[in-house]
């Protein structure tokens, strides 16, 4: 855990209760160790929708539909959800919470891999992209995440900061978490030194990043 964990615990107890049905969607993923987004992460991303008010949402990693029914529960009536996810066990449990929500309409699962995905998104097509998917891909992503957001558009990133591990020489690091260490470093500085796009990181978490695209 990032920071003070009474100050987390503090922040969390804040919370109201939410959805029943994502109250119910959440605590089964804890369960069963499915990575959703922490509390305070979810209060951050459902406020930056609600925010920006954005007209398309484009998420990578959908695993069982959490993140993206929290933003369909803030977005606008005429916001659509594009949501990716690859692994099979979770892609009709996604889909079930979507048709329980009654969201089937309102969000779009894409299956498969989302390198191949991205590339054949149309430029410019979304104005919030949430990426939560698998965190050594984040930097092979980049390049069609950013042409897939349109000038003004929001980049929200999540587990950029591995538990504060990012911090450590790649040496101090558990070997097997080596080459996710040296990859996120490298995103960070590219969403840093990137022209164009305004970013800051914060110790929310697990570590999120929020990027502006520059008009």
């Amino acid at each position: 855990m990032i920071g003070n964990p009474r100050i987390t615990d503090y922040i969390r107890s804040l919370e109201p209760d939410g959805d029943p049905l994502l109250m119910e969607i959440e605590d089964r993923a804890r369960r069963e160790r499915v990575p959703i987004i922490r509390k305070e992460t979810a209060a951050l991303l459902k406020t930056l929708v609600a925010g920006m008010g954005p007209e398309s949402i484009l998420e990578i990693g959908a695993a069982v539909g959490y993140s993206a029914l929290l933003m369909a529960s803030v977005m606008g009536a005429d916001c659509h959800i594009t949501t990716i996810e690859k692994y099979e066990k979770r892609i009709p449990q996604a889909r079930e919470n979507f048709r329980l929500a009654g969201r089937e309409r309102d969000i779009t699962l894409l299956e498969g891999d989302a390198e191949e995905i991205l590339a054949g998104l149309s430029p410019e097509a979304f104005d919030f992209i949430f990426l939560d998917g698998a965190k050594g891909q984040y930097i092979h992503w980049l390049e069609d995440v950013l042409r897939c957001l349109r000038p003004g558009g929001m980049l929200v990133s999540d587990n950029v900061l591995q538990d504060g591990d990012i911090i450590q020489s790649r040496f101090a690091v558990e070997r097997r978490n080596r080459t996710i260490h040296s990859r996120m470093r490298e995103y960070l500085f590219a969403l840093k030194h990137t022209e164009g796009l305004e970013t800051s990181i914060l110790p929310i978490g697990d570590g999120v990043t929020i990027s502006v695209k520059r008009k």
